[in-house]
């Protein structure tokens, strides 16, 4: 074997590792990129992705640094200057109160604090309501997560719908092509009208417009779930298509009311409600506070240089300005004050602030009453969906099954030439429609028995126990 040879057979080697490899790399790409996506990880991608629920926890963040601000506004406050200047032109000095008229260099050093002894409460008052008014954010923002929830698991359903749908529409229209082709064989042959055949013909491409409108569906279903999600492309996005058992749930064992007064106690919107009326009771309390004197501490620390500050040297009787140092030290000033301001009148500004603080009071407690009366209205609607829904599905049983009698009845009779097409297409439309409204009642049902679910504090899921 000649070198040539070798280097064909290994070149030839080489290229077939390289072909398994790049082959074994797309494979593992591919169902990398078809990972299946179950309801719940859809809803866990979304409440850790989502653009709108990052801005949300950002506004979580903002008040936590608010909230930081008022307790850190309680302390002391502690300020220093140093100033650097000159003077030219006649003026006094500060330190040595004598006039300078040539150019004179001034330095100032300064350090205060001032503290509240007193103020009607109203930064502790103020540090509680921040406090109040956090808590209630973050049950905004549950709420804000909640809602993405459910919009989550609506658009899950929704592919899920869609889905079955396109599967019965295709079935109905498999039926339709082979009896289409058998009526064909039956023309030909002189044993049926040929009217029948074409009437058959157009019930098949009715129905064939219907599969492709429900495809449609099922795809705008995808994108839009896709794009609740956030997520780049619909490629390789797949969905799990879960055995949905139906029978009555949990939710329809005990009465509306009862999943009302459950959800009172959790959901998140009625404890953000409660927790705004307390921030609006504390602050009535910041703007009665207005009305109380205000008792500060106040002290300082000053000193500072002057070039007009002259001494005489006892020896030589030359003059010079007196060293940095020296004057630092004999300028030094120390001093401490309790200053009491008593509010007489404001153009009634208090008493402005007063009503106001105790309109809004009454303001947050009709929201509340409001929010209760929605989250009723909300559980009482979901359970009266569900429970017609559960009966419609139910009785839609026995209509589907008369219908399929029905139709296979006629499709008999149809093959025996016994029924002309239009009767035979009319007991097809039947069975379609019976089929359609099985389907409709049965995913509402699922879909308003998983909000009450919701509402009963169970996570989002279609695992049926």
């Amino acid at each position: 074997m000649n070198t040539h040879t070798t280097f064909r057979i290994y070149n030839r080697i080489s290229m077939r590792k390289y072909f398994l490899i790049t082959l074994s790399l797309l494979l593992f790409s591919t169902l990398k990129a078809q990972e299946v996506w179950t309801l719940e990880k859809c809803v866990e991608y979304a409440l850790t992705n989502n653009i709108q629920v990052k801005q949300q926890l950002l506004q979580v963040k903002s008040e936590q640094a608010l909230l930081q601000q008022d307790k850190l506004s309680m302390l002391p406050s502690l300020n220093g200057g140093v100033s650097h200047g000159y003077n030219f032109g006649q003026t006094v000095d500060r330190y040595t109160n004598q006039f300078a008229t040539s150019r004179v260099q001034t330095d100032n050093l300064y350090l205060g604090s001032s503290v509240t002894l007193f103020g009607g409460f109203r930064k502790i008052n103020q540090v509680k309501q921040r406090t109040v008014d956090l808590e209630a954010t973050n049950y905004d923002t549950d709420k804000f997560l909640d809602d993405i929830s459910l919009s989550i698991a609506t658009g899950y359903l929704q592919i899920l719908y869609y889905n079955e749908l396109v599967k019965t529409a295709q079935n109905q229209l498999k039926a339709t092509e082979l009896q289409s082709q058998r009526l064909k064989k039956l023309v030909d042959a002189g044993a049926m009208a040929e009217g029948d055949y074409y009437t058959l013909e157009a019930q098949r491409a009715a129905e064939n417009s219907l599969v492709i409108s429900a495809q449609n569906n099922l795809d705008i279903a995808h994108l839009t779930l896709v794009q609740m999600l956030d997520l780049p492309t619909m490629e390789g996005f797949v969905i799990e298509y879960p055995d949905l058992e139906l029978g009555l749930q949990p939710a329809l064992e005990i009465s509306a009311e009862q999943i009302y007064g459950f959800a009172l106690e959790t959901q998140p919107d009625i404890k953000s409600a409660e927790t705004r009326v307390k921030s609006s009771e504390i602050g009535l309390g910041m703007a009665k506070g207005a009305q109380s004197p205000t008792l500060t501490l106040e002290g300082s620390l000053a000193s500072g240089f002057s070039g007009a500050n002259m001494v005489v040297d006892s020896i030589t009787f030359e003059s010079s300005v007196k060293p940095f140092g020296d004057q630092i030290s004999d300028n030094f000033n120390r001093s401490v004050s309790l200053n009491l301001n008593v509010p007489i009148f404001n153009g009634w500004a208090t008493r402005t602030a007063i009503s106001r603080a105790k309109i809004n009071v009454e303001n947050q407690k009709l929201n509340l009453e409001l929010t209760k009366l929605q989250l009723r209205k909300t559980i009482q609607q979901a359970y009266a969906d569900a429970k017609a829904a559960l009966n419609n599905y139910e009785s839609s049983i026995m209509g589907v099954n008369a219908s399929r009698e029905s139709f296979r009845y006629a499709d008999q009779k149809f093959n025996v030439g016994a029924l002309n097409s239009v009767d035979y297409n009319n007991s097809k439309k039947e069975l379609e429609k019976a089929e359609s409204d099985q389907l409709r009642a049965k995913y509402e049902f699922i879909f308003k028995s998983t909000v009450l679910d919701f509402y009963m504090g169970k996570p989002l899921s279609l695992k049926r126990k």
